[in-house]
């Protein structure tokens, strides 16, 4: 009956084939049909899920429908001159980066995943290695159009920007899993293509990376990336600790005599071919099991934060920025001993966020821990704002 309906409604090429519950997959091809179907399912009772190109929400939630934004797939204004791109949320990761190459920009916002589209690393607020020297997806992103669980469009810069909730709808979109509407285009800040780009890796001990790290910090140098990578992460026996100058010629080269007085094991600079390639790796492999956990912490927390990982959930792929004060992990992991986890890190009043899970996990324990009083509640009562009637499906609003 659902998939009647739909052919009817955005003809039958919309529908690109099926989840792996036997819901209908529908990819809209501009952002009023997106509106249609969101405002249909409202009429008639249907959940909707957003998944995006597939890749990373999870493919077994309990939705009517499932929404694709793999068709929104148009760059539409590239002005390196204003060091701004404006791009529907279903452009991939990789033809972004080739098409700002082209024009001599860069965009920072390099999140983990297998070529995953814009909306959805906006969508996440998922960040890579780049986060510690420019900062969260956040402070990145210039505005987003979006639609809400009412079907509404909401466009940046509109009055309707600042609803009846008083909210910076750009702000709360950021990390919020598709809990305030469906991400269909994103305004982005870039960055000029630096002239000099440099990768020191070393290896050894876990604790003395990380002090290594820190001293880096201390000593006031804002290295591109500096992440200190599990055995798993890295792919070798050790852990290592990887490092990525970005800039002008003197001040990489500067920079490089800095880390490397801070650092107390040597540091082997990588070819750029090879270069590239690692840190390519690093972003595809941060997906390769079942649970991704994103945890906040200052950086005199870290060695406490990796040591209780360890303990509750397992070593397994794990990388720590420790600039950005983040700590990645992706494993394998039951409901209960994420609760564990993260009951230990409320405790320490680190914020632990669970970006990816299959559905069963995803619904027991949610996208946040409300380690804060009141958390839950406020962050609930926004996603009633823009979706009273509970059209979307989305796991953001649950906080155990």
């Amino acid at each position: 009956m659902i998939p009647a309906r739909l052919r009817a409604l955005m003809g039958g090429d919309a529908l690109v084939g099926t989840g792996a519950m036997g819901q209908p997959i529908v990819a809209p091809r501009d952002e009023a049909a997106v509106a249609m179907l969101i405002d249909t399912a409202g009429a008639y009772g249907w959940r909707v899920g957003i998944v995006g190109a597939g890749s990373w929400s999870p493919p077994d939630c309990p939705a009517d429908v499932l929404l694709s934004t793999r068709r929104l797939d148009t760059i539409v204004q590239v002005s390196p001159s204003d060091l701004v791109v404006v791009t529907q949320a279903g452009v991939r990761g990789r033809a972004l980066r080739t098409a700002l190459a082209d024009a001599g920009a860069w965009a920072v916002v390099d999140h983990p995943g297998r070529d995953r589209t814009v909306g959805s690393a906006i969508a996440t607020a998922t960040a890579g290695p780049l986060r510690s020297g420019f900062g969260p997806v956040r402070d990145h992103v210039l505005g987003v159009t979006v639609v809400t669980g009412e079907g509404r469009i909401v466009r940046p810069g509109g009055t309707v920007m600042k609803n009846v909730a008083g909210y910076d709808l750009t702000k709360l979109v950021v990390g919020s899993f598709g809990a305030f509407g469906v991400v269909t285009s994103v305004t982005l800040r870039l960055r000029a293509v630096p002239r000099a780009d440099v990768t020191l890796i070393g290896s050894g001990r876990r604790d003395e990376l990380l002090d290594s790290a820190l001293a880096m910090t201390d000593a006031g140098l804002t290295p591109s990336g500096l992440e200190l990578l599990s055995p798993v992460a890295a792919s070798q026996q050790r852990w290592h600790l990887a490092i990525r100058l970005t800039g002008r010629e003197a001040e990489v080269a500067a920079a490089r005599d800095g880390v490397r007085r801070c650092a107390s094991v040597d540091l082997v600079e990588l070819p750029p071919r090879e270069a590239a390639g690692a840190w390519d790796r690093l972003l595809e492999t941060a997906c390769g099991h079942a649970l991704t956990l994103r945890i906040g912490s200052l950086p005199t927390g870290l060695e406490r934060c990796l040591d209780q990982l360890e303990h509750d959930l397992g070593e397994s792929w794990t990388s720590v920025s420790a600039p950005a004060g983040i700590v990645r992990w992706s494993g394998n992991a039951s409901a209960d001993s994420l609760r564990r986890f993260r009951q230990w890190a409320a405790e320490q009043e680190m914020p632990v966020t669970l970006e990816r899970a299959p559905w069963p996990i995803l619904a027991a324990v949610g996208h946040f821990g409300a380690y804060r009083e009141g958390a839950g509640r406020l962050a609930e009562a926004l996603r009633r704002t823009f979706d009273p009637h509970d059209v979307l499906l989305t796991a953001a609003g649950t906080s155990q």
